[in-house]
């Protein structure tokens, strides 16, 4: 039960982790204008994200531009594009597999089966989150590298968005539902390893006495 418990706690944390980390694959603000020097007062704020740039403008007015050239942005952007959108393929992975694996559900077949499955199901949610981790420590070096560069404007220095902070979030919960789905499944297969050598034995010897006993009764 308390197997089961846990690997349901671990399916609630890698729901929040999908989520997160489609949510940050898509909101524009992975960095905004920084608020410093003469920017402090300004009538608009600008984000920039991985697929399109928005302004929003303090009437309440926003427009978004779509980031349509692949090869024009920087090698950061694009790698951010690529191992996000990986880190969301096999988060949703992940779900489908340890739902048929969980000791909670009915699906998946043997007890074996169900364990095989529940550790490929955790792999798949610590790549994800290994895959959600790399862009957003890549892109928050970078936005933090140019804030401190003393040759950059302050027009142009930015600081990390929302999303940055919702894929931080995200890969952590997909690391600990990863990490709680394959040592559960360990624990288990460990277990099975361990204790049926010791039953074959019983039968045998029992059989042996038995007809012994009553080989006697017939003399």
């Amino acid at each position: 039960m308390a197997s089961a418990s846990l690997q349901f706690f671990a399916f609630i944390l890698a729901l929040f982790g999908v989520f997160g980390d489609i949510t940050a694959t898509l909101l524009p603000n992975w960095k905004v204008n920084a608020d410093v020097g003469s920017n402090i007062i300004t009538a608009i704020t600008q984000m920039q994200g991985l697929w399109m740039d928005c302004t929003w403008y303090s009437t309440g007015m926003f427009s978004c531009t779509l980031k349509y050239s692949v090869l024009s942005l920087p090698i950061y952007i694009q790698t951010a594009r690529t191992t996000m959108v990986l880190s969301c393929i096999l988060s949703a992975f992940g779900i489908c597999i340890t739902t048929v694996g969980m000791k909670c559900t009915k699906l998946g077949g043997d007890t074996d089966s169900k364990s095989h499955a529940c550790f490929a199901g955790g792999v798949c949610f610590i790549l994800a989150g290994i895959f959600g981790l790399v862009p957003t420590s890549w892109y928050t070096r970078e936005i933090i590298s140019n804030f401190l560069d003393q040759n950059t404007p302050e027009s142009s220095k930015h600081e990390p968005g929302g999303a940055v902070y919702t894929g931080f979030i995200s890969a952590g919960f997909l690391l600990i539902a990863g990490v709680i789905f394959c040592t559960s499944c360990f624990k288990k297969q460990q277990g099975a390893w361990i204790y049926p050598s010791k039953q074959h034995h019983f039968p045998s010897t029992e059989q042996e006495s038995n007809a012994g006993y009553n080989l006697q009764d017939y003399v």
